[in-house]
């Protein structure tokens, strides 16, 4: 009897762990953040550069070195020409937090604009990269402009732009193209972290290196400042809640280690497997139980 109990015993003891329903359940407080840049290519990505034509990725401007996405003009002939160049990433995203960490190196093409010295942008709420013109030179946006400093003076990062769109703040509509952020300058080679929360139409929020530096709200069509769209996508006063996001070539080199995103929009039901209680935009069709 005492050997039949030990082997049940012994059985018992090495019999694999079976996980309640509590312990296979996902995390609903866990974040599931996605890498929109995979460090080895640029599955998912459309350039679109002022002059040709959807998806022509002219003299390989945009392209992956050494895990990082490298804008470079080394096969410009030594003149840019003001093709302006945009890498749109596939899907359409309205409610997020965005992580892009970029930095600026090299030298600028000579024939570049002067305002366009360490000058990039990451795009948003912006329009498909299909329904690009082949002359435009910029998407119909937002921008989140990316500034590296000058020898001297002040230079902020993460301002806010508006080809084609205008916003919100304090209660008024603002019609001004740029408005700088309150950044520090970065005027080395220096990695520096911008993080954008975009709420719909709603607030949008911009930080550098987790400190706050920008907020506004209601983005909308309006204003100036992108030439060769299509006016029928431009529909002055309209609220923009979502779009494309893309990052920007606008010659000066410019690299771009991490592009990663939270997205805001799934399942609220509480029953559901996907459910997380960060969500604020219902995604129904999107519930599993």
């Amino acid at each position: 009897m005492r050997t039949v109990a030990a082997a049940v015993l012994l059985a018992v003891l090495l019999a694999p762990a079976v996980p309640s329903a509590a312990q296979g359940a996902a995390d609903p407080n866990k974040e599931d953040w996605v890498s929109l840049f995979d460090g080895k290519s640029l599955n998912g990505w459309i350039p679109k550069i002022a002059g040709y034509e959807v998806g022509d990725n002219f003299a390989n401007t945009f392209r992956v070195e050494g895990g990082v996405i490298k804008v470079s003009y080394d096969g410009y002939g030594g003149a840019f020409k003001n093709r302006f160049g945009h890498l749109f990433y596939k899907t359409p995203y309205s409610h997020y937090r965005l992580v892009v960490e970029y930095r600026f190196l090299g030298e600028q093409m000579p024939d570049g604009p002067e305002w366009a010295f360490k000058n990039s942008g990451v795009m948003i709420h912006g329009q498909p990269a299909a329904t690009m013109k082949k002359d435009q030179d910029f998407p119909i946006c937002i921008e989140v402009q990316l500034l590296g400093g000058r020898p001297t003076g002040e230079r902020t990062t993460a301002n806010l732009c508006t080809p084609g769109t205008n916003v919100v703040m304090n209660g008024k509509l603002v019609t001004d193209h740029c408005i700088n952020s309150t950044s520090p300058t970065f005027r080395g080679e220096e990695w520096v972290r911008v993080e954008i929360e975009a709420h719909g139409s709603g607030r949008v929020g911009h930080r550098v290196n987790g400190q706050p530096v920008l907020t506004y709200e209601q983005p909308q069509y309006g204003g100036g400042n992108v030439s060769g769209y299509d006016p029928a996508l431009k529909k002055d006063g309209e609220l923009i809640e979502g779009g494309s996001i893309s990052l920007q070539s606008e010659s000066h080199p410019v690299e771009f280690r991490k592009v990663e995103i939270l997205d805001l929009v799934g399942c609220m039901d509480r029953k559901a497997k996907n459910y997380k209680p960060y969500f604020e935009k219902d995604d129904r069709e999107s519930c599993r139980y």
